[in-house]
């Protein structure tokens, strides 16, 4: 019988799928009691029944790979904790690599998963075949082995969720569709229902393939589209092992896993068919879609020449079932940007059976204290830009996205489909220069600059090939010369009213109160004192100041804005950001080349750093800001977008006997990471402080007014931190760093880098990374130990700072001329001559 639907709850959970029944789960776990989830129809009748339970842990970064650990772990005691069956073992998984590339992919992700606890056997080829006979390994190079994965039963588990639910006090209701998500003054007050409303505190949206919808009638962009995603299952095979492990060919797009007796093969093609344009009926519940054998017959045939058993055996289902696919393969988490009290979780790219236990804790977490446990921007909705709930992107994205998810995960890669949706002003110019385009927030950004008429390239490689060559080139050119970068994908928000300054000093560790032309670098905090963002803001004018910030925070940054605004007196908060272009000219001749374009004084008396400007440049009228992200004397210059042609044609006019260099991405990565300037989203993140991050200058102690997240930093003022931003370069290392390899000290893991790139000044690779110890991560613990940097399975010696390892003193910065070997560490320089 129907239980009655409660007229007010604490927390709704709006679907029944395993996401929605592990989040009701883990908020019954926190203590909370008044939970109500409601699901339209049956539970787990939308994804989670079809789904093939594969349990894999290694991930893109950390924290992807702490959801399906911790997911594993679960489902290890979940029968003892609710009393319901899983079907759950850990039986292990092995990737094979038919290719040079795979190898070394499956080996750097080994180190990464080592940097995350998780242990990744690399074994050859006759190994692999002893421990899974089914295979042929005529063709291959190697696999990687993980002891500690496994296979659930999706339904089973989704159960023991509901079961675990309802013992902590949760009420499920079946056959409950929510019509309407009720939102009053900025803020979730309840859901519709046939059977009528329930006011709440907070809701959660976890309805898959339906998700995109639901947000895009309150104006809010949770963009996926559903795919149609294909399985068969054998026939009973003979003496077919009871503990085959998942079997994993990236190669051919194929995998197989045991299915009582029977083998279950399925697939992420290349070419994907994407489902359900024109929306997808309501009813849709424990449906299948119709088969496909042309589509398949590809990749079922791989998957016979990988496991030639299989070639005498018929089969005994062919399905094909809609699974949903997000435009950049990671999961959809977190808080509307503009709604109080509402969050998402959806999107998992055929990875939610894995990631429910995970997901499921992160979301009751994030949902009963307002903020995330840890730092879950990989998977933060908020990066979600508002043109990607178009319809027509998100069918062509999808095409691509099924097989991405096994597609070599080349360095500095792209998505192909779905292009040129924002483009600078200057796109065509930078094509015609030779520019290679990766894409971030939708944004064509030129990562590096080939000659022009030559190819170009969608990604880098593991190897020093010719991206390799010309992004060091770039990069030559910004020490030695003068090099013009296009940085339009900033974003910039405009902070108008009498309550301007009061708001941003209160968001702000650094003093804004400065006078009106100076710049501010500033970290943004949370209650728990880590990094929400950071930010430049240069004072405009009395009452206004314009906040600039990076291209993937726009919508996150403006939603923090506005929601401390509220209430805030009289301000308001604009996006201008499509109203300005960005340029930037860096290098030690950037002065010489600027003062042949504009008429205005660039000298340090009448130019100094942080310094905010309107000049003449050209024809045109530019704002222009004496700032750098290369450790170079620069200013970037922020161009009304209709006048930026004129002023990018007088740049290169100007420049060319200066040997003006364009350069892109790839080079500017490597540049700040020589002079130590940190990157949110990779080096800084809401989980890290200033003091942790070595921006402790950042905060300006002495100014009256009072910041959010100020009473935590007092706890850590003068404190040495336990885990603490290290620069770390390997002066030896041939292979290249990209991020996430591990650092070990005296042959003790002590972190992994959370960037890194090769340094072109210095010679060698170059990273940064968090490292800990309960000693506190000082000057003398770095000094007195042995470091190694593992990439691709191998460890070699690297040094160690807290320092940047180019410029230390910023002299470059402030216009002052010393030789490039004067401006690099002692150490590395006696590391070097070794």
């Amino acid at each position: 019988m129907q239980s009655k639907l409660p007229s007010d709850v604490e927390y709704v959970v709006i679907g029944g799928g395993i996401i929605g029944l592990s989040i009701a789960y883990h908020l019954t776990r926190l203590g909370h009691r008044d939970v109500l989830l409601l699901e339209r129809d049956q539970l787990t009748c939308g994804t989670t029944w079809h789904a093939a339970g594969l349990v894999t842990q290694l991930r893109a970064n950390e924290n992807m790979a702490r959801l399906a650990q911790y997911s594993a772990e679960l489902f290890q005691d979940l029968e003892k904790l609710t009393g319901q069956p899983t079907g759950f073992r850990q039986s292990g998984s092995i990737t094979v690599a038919a290719t040079a590339a795979r190898m070394e992919e499956l080996k750097r992700g080994a180190s990464m998963g080592r940097s995350f606890g998780l242990e990744v056997e690399i074994i050859d080829a006759t190994e692999a075949k002893r421990r899974v006979p089914l295979l042929d390994v005529s063709d291959i190079l190697g696999a990687a082995w993980i002891a500690s994965d496994g296979m659930t039963n999706p339904i089973d588990t989704a159960r023991a969720f509901a079961a675990g639910a309802r013992q902590g006090g949760a009420k499920i209701l079946e056959g409950t569709p929510v019509t309407r998500i009720i939102v009053e003054r900025g803020r979730f007050a309840g859901v519709e229902t046939a059977n009528g409303v329930v006011r709440a505190e907070k809701a959660v949206i976890c309805t898959g393939l339906w998700s995109r919808n639901v947000a895009a009638d309150l104006n809010w962009t949770v963009p996926l589209h559903a795919a149609e995603h294909f399985y068969v299952v054998t026939e009973a095979i003979p003496n077919l092992p009871n503990d085959l492990p998942t079997i994993r060919d990236m190669d051919a797009k194929v995998y197989a896993k045991p299915d009582a007796g029977k083998l279950l093969v399925g697939f992420f093609e290349t070419h994907a068919k994407p489902w359900g344009m024109d929306a997808i009926p309501r009813d849709f519940s424990f449906d299948s879609l119709p088969e496909d054998f042309d589509h398949i017959e590809p990749y079922l045939t791989a998957a016979i020449e990988r496991m030639p058993a299989l070639a005498d055996i018929g089969l005994q289902l062919n399905f094909n079932g809609p699974e949903s696919f997000t435009p950049d393969n990671r999961f959809l988490l977190g808080p509307a940007p503009d709604i109080e009290g509402l969050y998402v979780a959806t999107g998992f790219n055929s990875c939610g059976i894995e990631s429910s236990g995970g997901a499921g804790k992160v979301m009751a977490e994030w949902m009963s204290t307002g903020i995330p446990a840890s730092d879950y921007w990989e998977m933060d909705v908020r990066r979600a830009m508002p043109f990607q709930r178009n319809r027509r992107y998100l069918y062509d994205r999808t095409t691509e996205a099924v097989g991405n998810l096994w597609n070599l995960h080349w360095p500095h890669k792209s998505p192909k489909t779905a292009r040129n949706v924002r483009v600078s002003p200057l796109h065509d110019r930078l094509a015609q220069a030779g520019a290679n385009f990766g894409e971030v927030a939708g944004w064509e950004r030129a990562q590096w600059f080939g000659a022009p008429g030559e190819p170009t390239a969608s990604h880098a490689t593991f190897a020093r090939d010719d991206w390799f060559k010309r992004s060091g080139e770039e990069h030559e050119a910004t020490r030695s010369g003068v090099a013009l970068f296009d940085q339009t994908s900033f974003a910039h928000l405009l902070v108008q009213g009498k309550d301007a300054l009061a708001l941003l000093q209160r968001l702000s560790t650094n003093d804004v109160d400065v006078p009106v032309g100076r710049i501010v670098y500033t970290p943004w905090l949370n209650e728990r004192g880590g990094m929400e963002s950071d930010v430049t803001i240069a004072r405009t004018g009395e009452e206004e100041f314009l906040v600039v910030t990076a291209a993937v925070q726009r919508i996150r940054d403006l939603a923090w804005l506005r929601a401390h605004a509220r209430g805030g007196g009289h301000v308001s908060v604009s996006d201008v950001s499509s109203g300005y272009t960005t340029l930037s000219v860096m290098g030690p001749r950037s002065r010489e080349l600027l003062q042949r374009v504009s008429p205005a004084d660039f000298s340090d008396a009448a130019f100094p750093f942080a310094t905010a400007r309107e000049i003449e440049i050209g024809y045109s009228l530019a704002l222009a800001f004496r700032m750098t992200f290369v450790g170079e004397l620069g200013w970037e210059f922020h161009i009304p977008t209709e006048q930026t042609l004129g002023v990018y044609d007088a740049f290169i006019a100007a420049g060319r006997d200066l040997g003006l260099r364009h350069a892109g991405y790839v080079a500017l990565n490597t540049l700040r990471l020589e002079a130590g300037y940190r990157d949110w989203g990779s080096d800084v993140s809401d989980e890290d402080s200033p003091f942790e991050a070595g921006l402790g200058f950042t905060v300006a102690w002495n100014k009256r007014e009072n910041f959010i997240g100020r009473a935590v930093l007092e706890t850590q003022r003068g404190q040495v931190p336990h885990r603490r931003l290290v620069q770390l370069a390997a002066p030896y290392a041939a292979p290249l760093m990209f991020g996430t390899e591990p650092v070990w000290r005296n042959g003790l893991l002590v972190g992994y880098l959370r960037s890194a790139g090769f340094g072109h000044t210095l010679g060698c690779g170059v990273g940064m990374g968090y490292l800990r110890s309960q000693a506190g991560v000082s000057t003398e613990w770095l000094s007195e130990g042995s470091f190694e940097i593992e990439i691709a399975g191998e460890r070699h010696a690297a040094v160690a700072s807290l320092r940047p390892f180019y410029d230390a003193g910023r002299t470059r910065v402030k216009g002052e001329w010393r030789s490039v070997e004067d401006l690099i560490a002692p150490e590395l320089l006696s590391a070097r001559s070794r």
